[in-house]
């Protein structure tokens, strides 16, 4: 007997076994995919994780359905990566193998209608929903799912085919599509009879009436002199202005020929740079240290300023990796830095360069994915955002994370819920590979890892060419409005530096950090705030749309005239977004140029270079922005930044407030002043004292690290202890509550450890559902690993309670 054994894409902690023949058993490698039935009927791609010859002995393992590869397609690091962030993050298998893999080489089974031969219907006895699909299928020999729902016009089709299927007039099958397509390129080429001298002859005898036919040849014969490569079809049409419809007839006189070619779907067309890269003094005296660092440590933390050219020390890193023939994988926080970053990058390493993130189309992602297991010429360098970590990389040599302290590389939604940065840092392990952290305002943790002396730590404390750091000027908002000094959200402050820059032609940042136009509309007559029906929300207005809408589940009505509760119509708006400001800027600076920069506006594949390359263009002169904005982006002409409310990060309920907050204000003035003339920001706060805010106005890392580590200590918080948060969720507010309070005792009892909870979080219903939160602090001395299995057997019988296993639980180790 031969079994291999398989993880497949559901959320199942354990491996399947199916059984092989002896052939198949030999042609069999780990890493490729089979497609194997699960369930009654349903067919999934399952990953080969091993091959063997012991029976399972809970149940007869079924026969696989077919092999899909014919050599693997993941790799054993790769598979051995998946297994250590299934552990630590104490999550299932099956969840990092569906999040790891491109949907585009998942393949799910799509069930399929046929007639059955040899059967005698009589049409009377049919009903007219059966009757259609019956005839459908007399001209058809087989139909998805799909088309029966289009053809009859219905949701709900099954009670139909199920009476089909009992009068024994047609069977279903399930049948395995193959969703990656390569893409084909059409080119034509002089059809074979004219390519001797007398056959230009002939064809221009030919041609001699049709002057259209005649005029596309003549070009074709140009192109063809000038570019001496293949001629497209799409070059054709657009050089000689003719229609498709033209060149098809000339392909059916059989003067031209067509053929197609593969290409690849994402390319790079520019010139690659020769210019040699030169590094400032302080530049080089980094990038030296970084490199003595490596030679001891497998980590290395480069703490430059904004502005101080940590991308060009990257670049001489991979260009010596580069000579070494080993690839580099170059992490980024947000899919907006990418469309920049690889600009910058191609100009040095030109088609080297292969980009992977989740605006790319499935089939991109799956050429991606070839080109790094193959390890091709095309992906050498390898950028991406966080999901960038799980392509199989044959030989890694350099992992680069840049902006470390950036929450995004956290994934939430849905398992495995992995931070790219610790993740990272274990597969480099893996491929023996070196890891270079950047950040100017780092986080916490990975400072105190310098500290502790488990990373290595460079310092660049100038801005490239001596810039010097930006000015920071705060405004007190209670004085302004006391004073009547404030015209909308803006102080006259900033009005007067806004005008000042746009008067010298300079380009203007504002950072807002809430999209929509305002978070909450209240009614002045008796209070009543509109608030979602699934959420605990209030809703946030969109002016744009004149919607109200949810930013949990997305819920939304058209703008209220009235109070729904009372009927009368004094509504007025609270709290202000980015729609708001943009609004307000119009009126205030009419001349100006502004544009948004927020969830709203990005949504496209290319939504983020849209809006980059025209303010980059100078064809904007006021930017508005959340968060997007505060990442390294580098735009020269910039000589202030507004930070419109500083309070409201201060204020999150979350212990990492401070420093989030310091992080977020220092990155975003960052982005002021990065040519000769010294940059401005000026920050509005109710609370101008405040420690963060001084600290961010002074630029002190050193100080803001110090402060935050003594609360830590005291209070309990990373870096001295570690965090589990379990999250459970429920429709049934006193099951939830009753199903809590029992994990939470079981834990506390059996953990000689902080166990909190269980606890309602400020939003404590989402999508109709009840949260409750139980937090678990491990102190470092303990053994992580045995806490964890403990943990999950805890959770285990939590399952197993009948009442309770209706209720959610979800497990967030490392949440912060």
């Amino acid at each position: 007997m031969h079994f291999i054994e398989v993880i497949l894409p559901l959320s199942l902690a354990k491996t399947f076994t199916y059984r092989v023949s002896e052939a198949e058993f030999h042609f069999i490698k780990k890493g490729m995919r089979v497609v194997v039935p699960f369930g009654k009927s349903k067919m999934y791609t399952a990953l080969v994780l091993d091959i063997h010859q012991n029976a399972p002995t809970l149940y007869d393992a079924k026969e696989i359905h077919q092999i899909i590869d014919e050599k693997p397609i993941a790799t054993a690091e790769q598979i051995k990566h998946w297994l250590w962030i299934a552990n630590y993050y104490m999550c299932s298998i099956g969840d990092v193998y569906r999040g790891a893999f491109p949907t585009g080489l998942l393949l799910e089974s799509e069930t399929i209608v046929t007639t059955k031969p040899d059967t005698l219907v009589n049409d009377s006895e049919l009903s007219d929903d059966e009757f259609l699909i019956y005839e459908a299928l007399q001209h058809q020999s087989s139909l998805r799912v799909q088309d029966i729902v289009s053809i009859l016009n219905k949701k709900n089709i099954f009670p139909i085919l199920q009476k089909m299927i009992s009068k024994d007039i047609i069977v279903l099958e399930e049948e395995i599509k193959e969703t990656y397509k390569p893409k084909l390129v059409r080119y034509v080429k002089l059809h074979a009879k004219y390519e001797s001298d007398t056959g230009l002859q002939e064809l221009l005898e030919v041609l001699k009436s049709a002057n259209k036919q005649k005029e596309i040849v003549l070009t074709y014969f140009q192109l063809s002199a000038s570019e001496k490569k293949p001629i497209t079809v799409k070059n054709l049409t657009e050089a000689s202005n003719a229609t498709p419809a033209t060149i098809k007839a000339l392909i059916e006189k059989e003067i031209f020929e067509e053929y197609f070619l593969q290409h690849d779907r994402v390319t790079f067309n520019g010139e690659k740079s020769e210019k040699e890269l030169q590094l400032s003094d302080a530049q080089e005296n980094a990038f030296k240290a970084i490199k003595n660092s490596f030679t001891e440590k497998e980590v290395c933390l480069l703490h430059g300023v904004t502005s101080s050219g940590k991308t060009e020390i990257y670049i001489k890193l991979i260009e010596e990796y580069l000579q070494t023939g080993r690839q580099v994988l170059y992490l980024l926080p947000e899919i907006a830095l990418t469309t920049q970053l690889v600009s910058r990058l191609r100009l040095h390493f030109g088609d080297k360069v292969a980009v992977f993130h989740s605006k790319y189309s499935n089939n991109e992602r799956v050429e991606v994915w070839k080109q790094t297991l193959e390890n091709s010429e095309k992906a050498q360098i390898v950028i991406g955002a966080r999901s960038a970590l799980f392509l199989p990389f044959k030989d890694l040599g350099l992992l680069i994370v840049d902006e470390e302290h950036e929450q995004t590389f956290k994934q939430t939604d849905p398992a495995p819920r992995y931070h790219a940065r610790d993740a990272a840092i274990v597969l480099a392990n893996y491929h023996n590979a070196k890891v270079l952290l950047g950040s100017a305002t780092p986080s916490i943790e990975t400072y105190f890892n310098t500290q502790t002396d488990k990373y290595g730590l460079v310092t660049l404390s100038e801005r490239y060419k001596n810039v010097r750091m930006p000015e920071i000027v705060l405004v007190d908002l209670k004085d302004k409005h006391f004073r009547k000094r404030m015209t909308g959200h803006f102080s006259d402050l900033l009005i007067e530096e806004i005008a000042e820059a746009l008067s010298l032609g300079e380009q203007v940042i504002l950072f807002q950090n809430r999209r929509g136009y305002s978070p909450i509309i209240e009614c002045l007559t008796c209070g009543h705030v509109p608030h979602c029906q699934q959420c605990d929300v209030s809703l946030t207005y969109h002016k744009f749309k004149n919607q109200l809408r949810c930013h949990y589940c997305g819920y939304s009505i058209a703008k209220p005239t009235n109070c729904h509760s009372c009927s009368s119509i004094d509504l007025t708006t609270k709290g202000f977004g980015t729609e708001q400001i943009e609004q307000e800027l119009a009126v205030l600076f009419p001349k100006a140029k502004t544009a948004r920069m927020d969830q709203d506006t990005t949504r496209g594949k290319f939504g983020f270079e849209k809006i980059i390359d025209t303010f980059k263009n100078r064809e904007i002169d006021i930017l508005v922005g959340t968060q997007m904005l505060a990442k390294g982006l580098d735009f020269d002409n910039v000589s202030l930044v507004g930070i419109m409310n500083a309070d409201n990060m201060l204020h999150h309920p979350d212990f990492r407030a401070f420093e989030r907050s310091f992080q977020m204000m220092t990155q975003v003035a960052g982005r002021a002043g990065r040519s000769e003339k010294q940059g401005k920001v000026v920050i509005q706060t109710y609370n101008p004292n405040h420690n963060t805010i001084q600290q961010v106005t002074n630029h002190n890392y050193i100080g803001m690290y110090k402060e935050q580590l003594y609360d830590r200590q005291i209070y309990r918080y990373p870096p001295y202890f570690r965090i589990i948060k379990l999250t459970l969720k429920h429709r049934d507010y006193e099951k939830l509550k009753e199903g809590s309070m029992w994990l939470y005792q079981v834990l506390s009892q059996n953990l000689g450890m902080p166990v909190l909870g269980p606890e309602e979080p400020a939003i404590s219903r989402i999508r109709n559902e009840y949260i409750r939160t139980i937090l678990i602090k491990i102190p470092q001395n303990l053994h992580l690993g045995n806490t964890k299995k403990t943990i999950q057997k805890m959770l285990n019988s939590f399952e197993a309670v009948a009442q309770y296993r209706a209720v959610k639980v979800v497990v967030n180790v490392d949440f912060y």
